[in-house]
């Protein structure tokens, strides 16, 4: 059995979490950035991650990662502390190879230890693979915001998707 290891990201992991983040830019369907983002630019992102509450984690395989995954805040405001919005990237060559199964169903029981009782998810309406993910695991469409993102000259849905953790 191939083993996959998840745990807690590092500074030293940032740069590989930036190469894959970059890695979906272009394809249009993951990510609003229309430019590769930098290390320097993600410094802060990184530091508002925390593993107690808000973990952000990259997933090794044979000794490199492949995949990443964060929780973060929903709202600052204190009556939203218990919902978290969860973002998973993967290596363009493990994309459909059960790696972000793998990531979401360990997402899913760190939640309770987290304090973590409802998570959400924004995706592009034109994202089939994260949908069907996310259905997979029990999310279902708990809103739409229709045109609220404009890539190449095309608006472009955003799926709001949640479930009770």
């Amino acid at each position: 059995m191939e083993s996959y290891t998840i745990a807690h990201a590092t500074r030293g992991d940032l740069e590989t979490i930036v190469d894959i983040y970059n890695s979906t830019i272009e394809s249009r369907m993951v990510t609003a950035d229309l430019k590769p983002v930098t290390v320097e630019s993600r410094i802060r992102w990184f530091e508002e991650h925390n593993e107690e509450r808000r973990p952000l984690w990259v997933m090794k395989h044979a000794g490199r990662i492949i995949a990443w995954l964060s929780f973060s805040t929903y709202h600052i405001r204190a009556a939203y502390d218990a919902t978290a919005e969860i973002s998973i990237y993967i290596a363009a060559d493990n994309r459909a190879s059960g790696v972000g199964s793998r990531l979401l169903a360990a997402a899913l029981e760190a939640c309770p230890g987290l304090g973590i009782r409802t998570i959400v998810a924004l995706v592009f309406g034109h994202n089939g693979p994260s949908l069907g993910l996310l259905k997979k695991f029990g999310f279902e469409q708990w809103g739409l915001l229709p045109g609220v993102a404009t890539l190449d000259g095309i608006d472009r849905d955003v799926v709001i998707m949640g479930r009770k953790a």
